[in-house]
């Protein structure tokens, strides 16, 4: 196998703070979070954290991936401005390392921009390279996934890597299950192969709102992720709380104007969660049987409340259900 040289490079500045800090031993390592745009995300999840932390927190680049290798253009186009007879700008897509530092001062890295769409192992050898160079002692992803429950229940969490006992009460949802791979998940089972400490946080987002943001769900993977590593985050955690009001407040004005058939399939939802829990509660995983639309006839509910609102208002960017 090629090795990953070219594939991405130092920024010195940055590296040497983080030199400084490893040489000083501050935190007993650092933790690295991870997350990349353009696979599943239901609820923006992952996006929504790593938004925040870059718009609020200090950071400086450590490390640089080369894109042009990395990405295929025609699949993700990326945005140019056009004024008048000129171009004038083009939004050169950005996968980097960052350092940050928490509410506390304490340092820790972050490593996020679009999924490479090639190189996978090549790629992932690149962070296995930067991990052991930076004295990584454990690695974090996080992302939203769509699932059969109800926005008025609490946000589920599944989590995975080898570090799961991180995450207090936390236990397996199912056996075994195949599917479609990904670079973050490539690099978290890379990286556990190498014996290095991995967490994943997937948050079940409602599935009728997957499309649509959902700070419900980043909020409760950025809780489960500071109370895993010791990471101090108030500020994130006190502007996605309110976010999350107002996007249920939104959410249930929506269904009261929505019809009496969408309401049913939430019910309905409500009704299967609540089941569920209540199996769980008694110790078994078999609960009562409840009628519920299926997929394609839960999709056709809510594709027709859209359109009809649509129709009403002619709005699309209010958060919704979609």
């Amino acid at each position: 196998m090629r090795e990953p040289q070219g594939m991405y490079e130092w920024e010195p500045s940055g590296l040497r703070a983080v030199d400084e800090i490893v040489d000083a031993a501050e935190a007993g390592g650092l933790v690295l979070l991870y997350h990349f745009e353009g696979f599943i995300d239901a609820g923006d999840t992952g996006d929504q954290i790593v938004e925040r932390l870059l718009d609020t927190q200090p950071h400086q680049t450590v490390a640089r991936f080369d894109v042009d290798r990395l990405i295929d253009y025609r699949a993700r186009r990326p945005a140019m401005t056009f004024e008048q007879n000129q171009w004038t700008s083009y939004d050169l897509p950005s996968l980097e390392l960052r350092l940050l530092r928490d509410a506390t001062g304490a340092p820790f890295l972050l490593l996020s921009g679009p999924e490479p769409d090639v190189e996978w192992e090549r790629f992932t050898r690149a962070v296995r390279e930067i991990v052991e160079r930076v004295g990584a002692r454990l690695a974090v992803t996080f992302h939203g996934i769509p699932m059969g429950v109800p926005h008025t229940r609490p946000v589920g969490l599944t989590p995975h890597g080898n570090r799961t006992d991180l995450m207090a009460g936390s236990h397996a949802q199912f056996e075994e299950a195949q599917v479609p791979g990904s670079a973050s998940a490539l690099t978290e089972y890379r990286l556990a192969e190498a014996g290095h400490d991995v967490l994943g946080v997937a948050a079940h987002v409602p599935h009728y709102i997957a499309r649509s943001t959902y700070p419900d769900a980043a909020l409760v993977v950025l809780e489960s992720v500071t109370s895993a590593t010791g990471l101090v985050l108030p500020d994130i955690a006190l502007a996605l709380r309110g976010e999350a009001l107002r996007t249920q407040n939104e959410i249930e004005r929506q269904l009261a104007e929505g019809d009496e058939e969408l309401v049913s399939v939430v019910r309905g939802l409500e009704q299967q969660y609540d089941a569920m829990a209540g199996a769980e509660t008694r110790g078994s995983l078999t609960a009562e049987p409840v009628e519920l639309p299926s997929a394609d006839e839960l999709g056709a509910v809510v594709e027709r409340f859209l359109a009809d609102r649509e129709k009403r208002d002619g709005t699309g960017g209010e958060p919704g259900v979609g």
